[in-house]
């Protein structure tokens, strides 16, 4: 169906010749969101496309972008000077519309657009293809997409990675509400990343200990791998007897831990000016979260129990 598309647009594509006694001017648009080298590397296409180029940049405003396509990350002025170095754009034109007309070609000049040649949907209902007019007036210039990379591939990876990525920016000084994380998701994140890191030294104690066998091993002359079975099966018994242990403690924080946090024996625990979905834990639809490891915080409980504040007063 792709190629059939492909096909039938390159056969209805055609261009004007262009001018010679001047540069030629090439105007090309996006949003341009967490700008990528996929957007420079169409850049450069249209760049280079005539020998003497003058490319023109358009680029969205936040309230075209946010009604016809959708929330982005960057404002519209990020995007704009996120273009302007850009080493192939020799003119950022800002507010550019959704869809271009004959009036907005003439006010700049424009000989071709450049853009990939599938039809792009225009949501505002105009068109079929944002590119339709440019295309049967032969000003369009095709280009080629990078396969890949893309913003939304991009944000992919983010949301793949939520719970690193708040802990990459809890470590380096943001707070939980910056990001947007209840008191219980940050305190359950916390206590899983030093369980991990844990883990990683137990490991890495695994490893000097093997090294350590085979190094007596070959000294007395016995068989290495006899040596190293048993410490395997040393150290792996050790290892299922602590992930059961976790899990056990995990469990029981997972039933209690809210409760603790939000009842108290007195009933007047702080608050603070917490909402009441700091306290609502809706993040255990992780995928991960079957897998995670907690601390018991049952040697906590009784501060808790005392009416205690749940949270620090200051961070």
């Amino acid at each position: 169906m792709e190629d059939e598309q492909k096909k039938e647009h390159k056969q209805t594509i055609w261009m004007l010749d262009p001018p010679t006694d001047r540069p030629v001017r090439v105007y090309a648009d996006g949003i341009y969101d967490l700008f990528h080298f996929g957007h420079a590397r169409s850049l450069e296409q249209a760049k280079k496309s005539f020998p003497n180029t003058y490319l023109l940049v358009g680029c969205c405003n936040d309230e075209v972008t946010h009604s016809l396509k959708g929330k982005t990350v960057m404002t519209d002025q990020e995007r704009y000077e996120s273009l302007r170095h850009c080493k192939w754009v020799d003119e950022v034109i800002p507010d550019a519309p959704w869809v271009m007309n004959q009036e907005f070609i003439d006010k700049h000049r424009i000989d071709y657009v450049a853009h990939d040649s599938l039809p792009y949907a225009d949501a505002s209902g105009a068109a079929n293809d944002v590119y339709e007019f440019v295309k049967s007036i032969g000003r369009f210039k095709e280009t080629k997409r990078t396969e890949g990379i893309s913003t939304s591939d991009i944000i992919m990876r983010i949301v793949k990675d939520y719970n690193n990525y708040v802990m990459r920016n809890l470590d380096r000084g943001y707070s939980r509400r910056d990001l947007g994380v209840s008191y219980v998701k940050e305190k359950r994140l916390r206590v899983n990343m030093s369980l991990k890191k844990f883990q990683e030294k137990v490991k890495k104690q695994q490893e000097k200990v093997e090294e350590k066998i085979s190094t007596v091993a070959k000294s007395a002359g016995m068989n290495h791998n006899l040596w190293v079975e048993n410490a395997d099966r040393l150290v792996a018994g050790f290892l299922e007897m602590f992930e059961e242990g976790c899990h056990k403690m995990g469990t029981a924080i997972r039933d209690r831990i809210p409760l603790q946090l939000i009842k108290g024996n007195s009933g007047d625990l702080a608050y603070d000016d917490y909402n009441d979905d700091d306290y609502h834990d809706d993040d255990y639809h992780d995928d991960d979260h079957d897998n995670e490891y907690y601390y018991d915080y049952s040697a906590e409980e009784e501060e808790y129990s005392d009416g205690v504040d749940c949270e620090p007063s200051s961070q």
